[in-house]
């Protein structure tokens, strides 16, 4: 679906991220600006009612998120999480990419169950192992560790399947406020 966006040229799309740096999950950049914090909100508002980019969202009272549009949006669509504050007579913004929260929590609560259960079976195990009783549960910690693999690789093709929308993202902020954000800057958490 987002592809025939790409195809039909209806949006811009210029890749100013590049995807081999994108190897995080949550890419983020931190970015001084002369303009107002009032000033800041007010231009990427104007780019939101523009249509000029699949993006829609708010930005208010020096907190914003913006997203890809509902009809584009799929279940690894990524969202932009925005804060601008007035630091030292400047406007600092940074910018958190990442997926929606309800993913992100997901994502967290398999990580912590299958750590958990992990280690309760590595010490069952163990505990059955040094008192010579028969150890049948440490077979459960690689099955675990396995899943918790299987895991990370399920969020990392969730990842490639939304960097296109990445991108679109990130030209439409830097669209919106007339600047390039460098590609260095977009890093890990």
């Amino acid at each position: 679906m987002f592809f025939s966006i790409l195809a039909s040229n209806k949006y811009p799309i210029i890749v100013s991220i590049t995807t081999e740096k994108i190897i995080h999950i949550r890419p983020r950049f931190h970015v001084q600006v002369e303009n107002s914090v009032e000033e800041v909100q007010q231009l990427v508002s104007t780019t939101i009612k523009s249509h000029e980019f699949p993006c829609t969202g708010s930005i208010k009272h020096g907190f914003g998120t913006i997203n890809i549009i509902k009809e584009e949006q799929h279940f690894w669509s990524p969202q932009l999480t925005v804060t601008v504050e007035e630091v030292d007579g400047k406007t600092e913004i940074r910018g958190l990419y990442g997926p929606k929260p309800s993913v992100w929590t997901m994502f967290i609560f398999f990580y912590c169950i299958l750590g958990f259960l992990t280690i309760i079976s590595a010490m069952v195990g163990f505990s059955n192992l040094s008192l010579d009783k028969p150890a049948g549960i440490l077979w459960l910690t690689p099955v675990f560790m396995i899943l918790f693999l299987s895991i990370y690789l399920v969020s990392n093709f969730g990842k490639s399947i939304g960097k296109n929308q990445l991108i679109v993202l990130h030209n439409f902020f830097e669209s919106s406020l007339g600047l390039k954000i460098e590609d260095h800057i977009v890093q890990a958490d």
